[in-house]
């Protein structure tokens, strides 16, 4: 059995992740998948934009004091996101010719309603 802290925190951050995925379909995107899990990693959001495929990675911090949510995003998770988004689109051979990006949404504050500022493009696969 999970301890209440842990279930605690997977909720919120479940919670987290409707709302940023309500901001994205809102501006425009729509869902391909969600919380799909690999050996090699996970992908919060699978979305469309246009013509893209964009993953997304939803980081919550309540605040600031251990740094942003995008700043967890470093180039230990950013290869893990790539990997997984590889073995995704070797999965998915008829999404695999679209132009891809990788989206960070970085949720903070009252997790019931968190404020999310969406860094598109914020790494890329091939390191630049």
């Amino acid at each position: 059995m999970r301890p209440r802290a842990e279930i605690d925190r997977r909720a919120r951050g479940a919670g987290v992740e409707d709302k940023a995925l309500a901001y994205l379909l809102a501006n425009g995107m729509r869902l391909v998948a969600r919380n799909v899990g690999f050996k090699v990693g996970e992908l919060d959001l699978v979305m469309r934009d246009g013509a893209s495929l964009v993953f997304v990675e939803v980081r919550y911090r309540a605040h600031d004091g251990y740094g942003g949510g995008a700043a967890s995003v470093d180039f230990a998770k950013q290869r893990k996101l790539i990997r997984a988004a590889q073995v995704f689109l070797k999965r998915q051979p008829a999404l695999a010719q679209a132009p891809c990006r990788f989206d960070v949404i970085e949720a903070r504050g009252d997790p019931e309603r968190p404020e999310l500022h969406w860094i598109r493009a914020a790494f890329r696969a091939d390191g630049t």
